[in-house]
């Protein structure tokens, strides 16, 4: 049964639920070396849409122009096991989120930081790595109820990295947690910040997450709509102002990233002859 507190977020969502998603705008298709793309971020200091692939795929990192034209192509020196988010720091690093976790039994958690210094080698990239557990999780699998440690989404704020769950348990897919670690290289336990409950069924999967530039306005992404947070402290992020923007068409997005304080770029694979495309959405 939903707290108190999950009932109200709910309402909140209902209440500020009547944003028009009208203004999304299908740029390009993706080269076919990005079928699927499950990370975009814009880094500072770079002119390039930054992208990669989930499992299954090379370990690449994929600079791409405003036209989806692939301009830049990285090897890193490391395993895709599950890649499913990219993010960003001030100085232009970038981190790439290897904790896809489909079955909750992984104990490889990891996110692995390209310096900006990196981003035009014509050579294989090194990476520093941050290794991570769940302070909740002891099983390994856990139960089928259990099921709350696939993570599809993540950004940097304030020198940690915050994590947003994927639930995997049926009737509570809206569910996601969110948890911090420090954006430095070792091992660490994360923290537990919050919970948020959107919906029940799976399109409410959250697949991707980013921050504004300014640091005032979050965004999660999932199949069916964008959820936007706005006046929150600290990070606090889902007790602020809650808008719901819903898609009219229902495709496998998988990434979100801020181009500019009003502009989003979002992605989505290529499954069932649709979807491989790069869209700009106006939060306008």
């Amino acid at each position: 049964m939903k707290t108190a507190l999950n009932k109200f977020l709910i309402l909140l969502l209902f209440f500020y639920g009547s944003c028009n998603t009208k203004n999304i705008v299908n740029i390009t298709n993706l080269p076919a070396d990005l079928n699927e793309v499950s990370g975009t971020e814009i880094a500072t200091n770079s002119n390039l849409i930054w992208m990669v692939n989930d499992s299954g795929n090379k370990p690449k990192l994929f600079g791409l122009d405003a036209k989806g034209k692939i301009k830049q192509e990285l090897k890193i020196n490391a395993k895709n096991h599950d890649w499913e988010d990219l993010t960003s720091d001030d100085q232009g690093n970038l981190y790439i989120g290897d904790f896809g976790n489909n079955a909750s039994k992984r104990k490889n958690l990891a996110i692995l930081k390209v310096q900006a210094s990196s981003l035009t080698n014509d050579t294989t990239v090194m990476v520093e790595r941050i290794l991570f557990s769940y302070p909740d999780q002891k099983k390994f699998p856990p139960k089928k109820k259990q099921l709350y440690f696939d993570c599809e989404a993540f950004f940097y704020f304030n020198n940690n990295l915050y994590l947003f769950t994927k639930s995997r348990v049926k009737g509570d897919y809206g569910k996601t947690n969110v948890y911090k670690i420090p954006a430095e290289a070792g091992t660490h336990e994360a923290q537990l910040v919050g919970s948020f409950n959107g919906c029940t069924d799976s399109k409410c999967w959250i697949t991707s997450a980013d921050i504004s530039p300014d640091k005032k306005t979050m965004v999660l992404l999932s199949q069916k709509s964008i959820l936007l947070f706005s006046n929150f402290k600290g990070d606090a992020f889902f007790n602020g102002t809650i808008k719901e923007f819903p898609f009219e068409h229902i495709s496998q997005k998988e990434s979100i990233c801020f181009k500019d304080e009003t502009t989003l770029y979002i992605t989505d694979e290529k499954a069932h002859n649709t979807g491989g495309n790069l869209y700009e959405f106006h939060l306008n």
